[in-house]
């Protein structure tokens, strides 16, 4: 028989939710490299991909076609170091084809997260980062619904400069409000092209509207991530980009985020 729930989440220190008010954002490579650098900090660290109908993290961490494996107690994420201080589930790794589609109606999708939450077998870690889906679905109610007695840290909010990202992420703020989550900051992604050759950051898009909605919000605006192709080719190749480009602009820029985050929660 399973474990019950608060034997598998009561033992984890920190919870923090990724999202993002439309899809296309960076916010699963956010999460990703969030939880990176946790573990580079030393930390034990959980990532737990709830998009179920666009899960990209198991491709993230060259782990794709890995299989789950079940311990009494429930299931035990997939981990991507030898030390197993990162683990990671996803539905990716409960569907057969890469290519397949999960088509499933709400209940089920409920369903589904549920069980993420309950029978994943974190063991002590200090950190679970959410990867949640875009938007404010019955699957993001789910998940606070089955995380309030844990109280979680709260949320990371992730946007790109221009005004149409930044506007649903205002609604997102709201969405957090009204189901009583703290907001622990605002991240602008694609915020300015970095040079692989030379490391110049150049801004090729609008700048500013995820500082300036922090600003509005009264939040605190955690900083810029540059569009930067080494770390695409790194989430593309499952390789660890903060490790292969601790040198780079973006790794700088990364870092500072994970810095600011740590700062707003005084627990952390």
């Amino acid at each position: 028989m399973d474990a019950p729930m608060t034997d598998h989440l009561s033992t984890v220190r920190h919870v923090i939710l990724v999202l993002s008010g439309k899809g296309g954002v960076g916010k699963s490579t956010v999460a990703s490299q969030l939880a990176l650098g946790l573990k580079h900090a030393g930390k034990k660290v959980g990532l737990l991909d709830v998009d179920l109908c666009g899960p990209s993290v198991p491709k993230m961490f060259g782990v794709e076609g890995n299989d789950i494996h079940q311990c009494p107690e429930g299931w035990l994420p997939v981990y991507v170091d030898k030390e197993q201080r990162l683990g990671v589930m996803s539905i990716g790794f409960l569907i057969e084809g890469k290519d397949d589609a999960v088509v499933w109606r709400g209940p089920k999708k409920n369903a589904m997260i549920k069980q993420f939450l309950s029978d994943v077998v974190w063991r002590d870690i200090d950190y679970l980062v959410i990867d949640t889906p875009p938007g404010t679905s019955d699957e993001h109610i789910t998940v606070i619904e089955s995380l309030k007695s844990y109280c979680p840290d709260g949320a990371l909010l992730v946007t790109t400069p221009q005004g149409v990202a930044v506007g649903d992420v205002r609604r997102e703020l709201t969405f957090c409000h009204k189901t009583g989550v703290p907001v622990l900051g605002i991240i602008e992604n694609m915020s300015g092209f970095a040079c692989p050759c030379c490391g110049e950051v150049t801004n090729v898009f609008s700048k500013g509207g995820g500082e300036a909605l922090a600003k509005q919000s009264h939040v605190p605006f955690l900083g810029c991530i540059p569009l930067d192709p080494q770390l695409a080719q790194s989430s593309e190749e499952g390789k660890d980009f903060q490790e292969l480009f601790a040198q780079s602009p973006t790794y700088t820029a990364l870092n500072e985020v994970l810095q600011k985050l740590i700062a707003v929660d005084k627990d952390f």
